[in-house]
């Protein structure tokens, strides 16, 4: 993922304006697709024209384990905006769930070497990786337990990284984020994540689920109304934080693939339609030849 520098106020408003415009939630919540504790992200790029190749092996893979035991779940995120790559959200509960899922991961391809052999295919296609585990901060996210992922189409996400020794005032700053959407009673939820592993320190990671791609559509007609639930000391606090705080920031697209994504059936009961995977339709056999097309005249 690449990184630049951002006139902080302007991109801190334009990234939580968008998340503004999010439908609200109307269904009955899934405790099952709420935003992990932890989440391993592997950030992935492909060889150039493996597009299709590695589509094809990765929704293989996700098809056999929907009838194995395996340890771990995981959406795939492709990406709409900054550089094309392959980003799989990878819920976990803690660092003993992702110790398990390791070892357990390793007993399968022992015992299943078709899964390892297509494993090593999908891997042979990776130009490059990246491997980063994050915490949930339920102290910065607003309404982070509303969220249900299986809802979501698309994500946006907020990479923030900070100068050292400034946690404290994004810390701040997020508080004051969350109480300016809660003034407002937006129903919006977003969820903060601190990196803890994989990435210079300190970084943090911003995750809102949109449902549709125009929900960005009022993306600047939102920025009057946010300043103005935040009131104006409060909006420059915040704006002076991520001038004097902020070392870089980006906010990217993704849109979640379900054919190469593998959820559990508590996570998939939230939108059953979006999330089964649909089976391959067998190839429709040749018309049986004319005994008689053969004879001559």
């Amino acid at each position: 993922m690449k990184h630049f520098r951002l006139f902080p106020g302007t991109a801190f408003l334009l990234f939580f304006c968008a998340a503004r415009a999010q439908a609200q939630l109307d269904e009955a919540l899934n405790p099952a697709a709420e935003p992990p504790k932890m989440v391993l992200l592997v950030h992935r790029d492909f060889r150039s024209g493996k597009g299709a190749e590695r589509q094809k092996l990765e929704a293989a893979m996700s098809r056999v384990c929907d009838h194995l035991k395996v340890p771990n779940s995981w959406i795939d995120l492709e990406s709409i905006t900054g550089f094309p790559e392959a980003l799989s959200f990878d819920p976990f509960d803690s660092f003993a769930h992702v110790d398990i899922a390791f070892a357990q991961w390793g007993r399968i391809f022992a015992t299943h070497p078709d899964i390892a052999h297509l494993q090593e295919q999908i891997k042979a296609l990776v130009s490059s990786e990246r491997t980063i585990i994050a915490v949930r901060r339920d102290d910065l996210g607003y309404r982070p337990l509303s969220i249900d992922l299986s809802k979501a189409r698309f994500l946006r996400v907020l990479e923030v990284r900070l100068l050292p020794g400034h946690e404290r005032d994004f810390d701040e700053s997020f508080k004051m984020l969350g109480e300016a959407y809660e003034k407002i009673k937006a129903n919006t939820p977003w969820v903060v994540y601190q990196v803890n592993v994989g990435m210079p320190s300190p970084t943090f990671l911003v995750f809102v689920p949109l449902r549709a791609l125009q929900q960005n559509d009022d993306l600047l007609s939102w920025r009057r109304p946010l300043r103005e639930a935040e009131g104006d000391a409060a909006a420059d606090r915040m704006e002076h934080i991520a001038r004097e705080a902020y070392q870089s920031m980006e906010s990217n697209l993704y849109f979640i693939s379900p054919e190469t994504s593998h959820v559990s059936k508590e996570f998939a009961d939230g939108d059953p339609e979006f999330w089964s995977h649909k089976a391959v339709a067998a190839p429709k056999p040749a018309p049986p030849k004319d005994k008689d097309s053969t004879k001559n005249p």
